[in-house]
């Protein structure tokens, strides 16, 4: 049993073949999908996925990449959408300066709207009780800086992470746990997988970030759930224990950061 706890299976990519590639997941040993998404009409989207299909769950928001698209103030939309059952955190949010323009001037006003959006999630996740799913790229201090604020109250995972080990340990400091897709598998990605090595299975969890950053042997394909195997293989590999030991204590962390999930049946946790 694996999760995939972080899958934009609302995007256009999969709108053709959905069902199909549930089954493969469902084959390769996914029992649970958590459905990402990066605005509103999207989270509705995810909610009405995750009603049709008893193990896809959702997350809804908006992602910082869209940030100059998003209404002045979210957290409305956020609290009505979150009392959902299926909901399970709020996200994707954050920050991301990867593409941003390097003349401060233009640059700093875009992440003042992400910052300010990052931080009505936050909000409402303390006010709801649920958790976040964080994106950053290319500006972890300053992501880090705005969490710390809410820690205390807010659980978190940093998906898709792939910063250096003293990043790692910033972030666990902190109560937050991280998650790791198929960028792990990458034959380059030495310095990731010492990451990896460094990360306690109780602070980890598996994602694809589906359709993107699939493992190898598919990398350059369209990512999907199954695929979430290979992420696995590779990190029981590198901890030296079981696959069986990954799914378990892997599927333990999604439990605790997603009460809702294990609410509602999640085997295996034991």
């Amino acid at each position: 049993m694996l999760y995939d706890t972080h899958a934009h299976l609302a995007d256009k990519a999969f709108e053709t073949d959905l069902e199909a590639v549930l089954d493969r997941a469902r084959a390769a040993g996914v029992s649970r999908i958590v459905v990402i998404a990066t605005d509103l009409a999207e989270s509705r989207r995810c909610i009405g996925l995750a009603e049709q299909h008893p193990d896809l769950y959702a997350v809804v928001g908006w992602h910082p990449n869209h940030c100059l698209e998003a209404p002045e103030d979210l957290k409305l939309e956020l609290r009505e959408l979150a009392q959902h059952p299926k909901v399970l955190a709020l996200g994707e949010t954050g920050m991301d300066a990867f593409r941003l323009p390097a003349d401060p001037a233009r640059r700093e006003p875009v992440l003042q709207v992400q910052e300010r959006l990052f931080r009505q999630h936050l909000e409402v996740a303390a006010e709801t009780g649920l958790g976040c799913v964080i994106h950053q790229r290319a500006i972890f201090d300053r992501t880090l800086a705005i969490y710390a604020e809410y820690a205390p109250q807010v659980r978190a995972v940093f998906h898709c992470f792939a910063e250096p080990v003293s990043a790692l340990e910033r972030v666990l400091s902190l109560g937050a746990i991280v998650s790791y897709t198929g960028m792990v598998t990458f034959r380059k990605a030495d310095g990731l997988r010492a990451t990896v090595t460094a990360t306690p299975l109780d602070a980890t969890m598996l994602e694809t970030d589906a359709p993107y950053l699939a493992p190898e042997p598919y990398r350059g394909q369209r990512c999907e759930p199954a695929f979430v195997l290979e992420t696995a293989r590779t990190l029981a590999a590198l901890k030296g224990v079981s696959l069986e030991e990954v799914s378990r204590r892997t599927c333990a962390v999604a439990a605790r950061i997603f009460p809702r999930m294990a609410g509602s049946g999640a085997a295996g946790l034991e």
